[in-house]
């Protein structure tokens, strides 16, 4: 018998991202990145777009396709269950695609309008990729992959505003449009090369869809009615239409969820407590500290005008020179709080960031003025961001079981998008009333953008309240979760 000995094989613990899965991240990350991506590019362009195209209804351009999406996540959610994750996402990475392609080539409003909301059929993207997150690692690299794919927001944040400053500064926002479409493209071809199929799957099933007519049609009517009540008038027939027609559209999907055989979203499960707390809160945490964007958009990028306008003016490069040091914070707390959810309680995590977010919001509703100012305050506010979005996914992971991971981050990510859409269209109410429309545009005021701020800061102390009815969850380091090597 040859006393060769064979060389120790690597452990669970000790092996970290080889070459096989630092690619599947890549692809996922990619995936997950391609909605802030698009979120920062589109937020950066709404300005110029305003002037260009002369609308004082520019909250369409950023909130159509976010509509868009919160309709369709039911359908994809099951879609990704019954037939594949990697199928679902390849699939509506595509749809995207033809939806950004006819933004950049669009020649009016209306038509840039309907590019963007068919490329919202991509916002479902990122529910999917974090279930197949936990279904294709290895149970080790659940907790820091899942992590890294929440802290994207932060690694779009860091390059992504020095990105969009040099493609809207030296080609406006037909450059920020085509960067869409281009960025879209190359996710479908990673997706395509590096993402295995998940084995995770529905045993049985058939669509139901009457239940997503239900669900995303009462949703999308909400928010639709929330975005033009100012118009309409709060009081009119027509929003009380919109809100009283989503809401018993809502009802009537809880019911046709008891009796239908394949549900979307079973009430059993959303009904447990562990669940339903975990979607609330995060849902709210995470939806409005990211509806902040559409004020620090408008306040950094759009004129001085004395008497018009009180934004700041800067250009998106100097804006990306200011942001970036926050940025970098964002994914320094978010690969953090990865590792420590292992073993620390992830409600403490998501609170912790919550009261961050909401100092910092706070602060920034009086002190708005100077680079300083923003500096100083998004320290706290992008510390808070970066536990924030990161505690997300893996509360949900805690939460629910690897057969319902599409199910529990379809619901989260509905919630979190419907939260993040009223918040945002509210703020442009709020943000209006203050302001002025001059030759068919909208700008806005001091007051205004503060009101923006505070309304922002009210919301995230909610969420940090919510957090207090969920009740004891597993640490990543209990949960099935991953694959055995």
């Amino acid at each position: 018998m040859s006393d060769t000995k064979l060389a120790p094989q690597p452990t669970e613990e000790g092996t970290g991202f080889g070459l096989r899965h630092a690619l599947i991240l890549l692809a996922l990350l990619w995936a997950v990145a391609l909605n802030p991506i698009v979120g920062l590019l589109s937020g950066n362009a709404q300005a110029q777009i305003a002037i260009h195209f002369r609308t004082t209804q520019i909250a369409w351009f950023t909130q159509a396709g976010a509509l868009v999406g919160v309709f369709i996540l039911p359908f994809v959610v099951k879609a990704a269950g019954m037939y594949g994750k990697k199928r679902t996402l390849v699939i509506v990475t595509g749809l995207g695609l033809i939806g950004d392609l006819v933004a950049a080539v669009a020649t009016d409003y209306r038509t840039l309008l309907i590019g963007r909301s068919f490329a919202g059929i991509y916002g479902a993207a990122a529910a999917v990729a974090y279930a197949a997150a936990r279904d294709v690692f290895p149970r080790r690299l659940v907790g820091p992959a899942s992590a890294l794919l929440a802290g994207s927001v932060g690694i779009v944040g860091v390059g992504g505003p020095f990105l969009s400053g040099w493609l809207i500064d030296t080609w406006g926002f037909r450059g920020a449009l085509w960067f869409m479409a281009i960025s879209t493209a190359v996710c479908l071809a990673i997706l395509l090369a590096f993402l295995p199929e998940s084995p995770v799957r529905e045993a049985h099933g058939r669509m139901d869809w009457l239940g997503g007519l239900l669900l995303g049609g009462g949703l999308t009517a909400i928010v639709y009615g929330v975005g033009q009540g100012s118009d309409w008038g709060w009081t009119s027939g027509k929003f009380f239409t919109f809100l009283v027609g989503g809401l018993v559209a809502l009802v009537v999907f809880a019911v046709v969820e008891t009796k239908v055989a394949d549900p979307l979203f079973p009430m059993a499960l959303l009904a447990q407590r562990k669940i339903w707390t975990v979607l609330l809160a995060t849902g709210v945490a995470a939806g409005a500290l990211y509806s902040v964007g559409v004020v620090m958009q408008l306040l950094v990028l759009m004129p001085k005008i004395p008497t018009i306008s009180d934004g700041l003016g800067w250009s998106a490069t100097h804006n990306a020179l200011v942001t970036s040091p926050v940025s970098i914070l964002v994914i320094g707390a978010a690969i953090a709080t990865g590792i420590l959810a292992r073993r620390v309680d992830a409600r403490i995590l998501l609170a912790g960031g919550g009261i961050l977010t909401t100092i910092g919001y706070g602060l920034g509703s009086q002190f708005h003025h100077t680079a300083a100012q923003l500096i100083g305050w998004g320290v706290l506010s992008g510390t808070g961001m970066g536990m924030v979005v990161s505690s997300v996914p893996i509360m949900v992971i805690a939460a629910v079981s690897a057969q319902d991971q599409a199910k529990g981050n379809g619901a989260q990510v509905m919630v979190q998008g419907t939260v993040q859409v009223v918040i945002s269209q509210l703020v442009f109410v709020l943000m209006a009333r203050g302001g002025k429309v001059m030759r068919g545009t909208q700008f806005y005021s001091d007051s205004g953008f503060r009101a923006g701020f505070l309304l922002v800061t009210a919301c995230c102390a909610v969420g940090v309240l919510l957090v207090l009815l969920i009740p004891k969850v597993k640490k990543l380091d209990d949960v099935e979760a991953g694959q055995a090597a």
